[in-house]
């Protein structure tokens, strides 16, 4: 089993449940909200049942037995989308989940990576030019990545080359959340000194995870941002089986010596993750994609392509009469 989580304070439960009447998901409980997340991961790390036991329902049915004949050859990777509405404390959620089916399974896996990229990068664009129609289009659906679940094998080591390269491609487009998968393969004391091997990685490398103390407005938020912060990467054990015992129905992982309880903190960190994704850090992972990453991309494009902010308006300026001239200078 997982080692015991630290605590986080309750208050971190009750701020989210109770939304300020300024903030996005106050605003967005009627109407609901977009939100869009890619899963990424070797596989074998359990992405199907992570987003079955996200959404609490069966999004991707089991996978058919692979081809003996050619279950050694490596299927190119994929993109896999799947659409989701839930609801999560009043609040109507419109979930399109991305899966990257089949990232690191080869040899060279350089592709992945500009694949990944190239994938980010045209929702950014699909954005930059909606923006720039004269009549927008009020429909128009938000595609951008809000979060990337990017599963780290149990090797109970460190980094490998191929979790380097991929946070530090893709950390400046999108919110990278590390997570360990089948964390359960683990002791307790290879865990603890797993995840600590991953953040003295992820410190050395200078690798752009994504930040939940970002926003430093907010005392009492960043104080419990911190406390979550010391779950990083996050430790996942999901299950497809339910069973009743004493306490009503459970969630639970089965194996020959007993089973976990994926809703028991102590075991791992999945609640707290589902919590920070689809309740209290949706708000935050929203904002965060479209006011700082978007936004960094958006500059840097608009200035590969000659036209950055600031050039129309002196453009402008330059191109006044003499006549409009004199009439500011009065």
């Amino acid at each position: 089993m997982a080692p015991s989580a630290p605590s986080i304070s309750s208050n971190l439960s009750n701020r989210a449940m109770t939304p300020r009447p300024s903030s996005y998901r106050y605003k967005s409980e009627k109407r609901g909200m977009t939100y869009n997340i890619m899963l990424v991961g070797q596989s074998g790390l359990g992405r199907r049942t992570f987003l079955n036991t996200l959404c609490e329902r069966e999004v991707i049915p089991p996978s058919e037995p692979p081809n003996p004949d050619t279950a050694n050859v490596a299927d190119p990777m994929k993109f896999d989308t799947y659409e989701v509405n839930l609801e999560e404390e009043g609040t109507r959620i419109s979930l399109k989940v991305i899966d990257a089916a089949g990232f690191g399974d080869g040899l060279d896996n350089t592709s992945c990576f500009k694949q990944l990229q190239d994938y980010i990068e045209a929702q950014f664009d699909e954005v930059l030019v909606e923006e720039s129609r004269i009549k927008r289009n009020r429909r128009y659906r938000d595609h951008r990545l809000h979060v990337l679940i990017y599963f780290i094998a149990p090797t109970g080591h460190s980094l490998r080359e191929i979790d380097i390269e991929l946070i530090r491609r893709l950390g400046e487009y999108v919110n990278i959340i590390p997570v360990i998968g089948r964390a359960d393969s683990l002791t307790v004391d290879e865990l603890a000194a797993f995840k600590q091997n991953i953040m003295r990685d992820i410190d050395f490398y200078k690798l752009p995870v994504y930040n939940f103390c970002w926003d430093e407005s907010d005392s009492e938020a960043l104080k419990e941002n911190r406390e979550i912060m010391d779950f990083i990467p996050f430790s996942v054990v999901t299950c497809d089986e339910v069973i009743d015992n004493e306490y009503g129905s459970v969630r639970v992982r089965r194996y020959p010596w007993g089973t976990i309880e994926i809703d028991d903190e102590s075991q791992c960190d999945f609640v707290l993750l589902r919590y920070i994704l689809l309740n209290s850090h949706i708000a935050d992972l929203i904002n965060y994609t479209e006011d700082v990453l978007y936004e960094n991309y958006r500059t840097k494009k608009l200035e590969v392509g000659g036209f950055a902010e600031g050039e129309d308006e002196d453009a402008d300026e330059e191109a006044e009469t003499p006549a409009l001239s004199a009439k500011k200078q009065e």
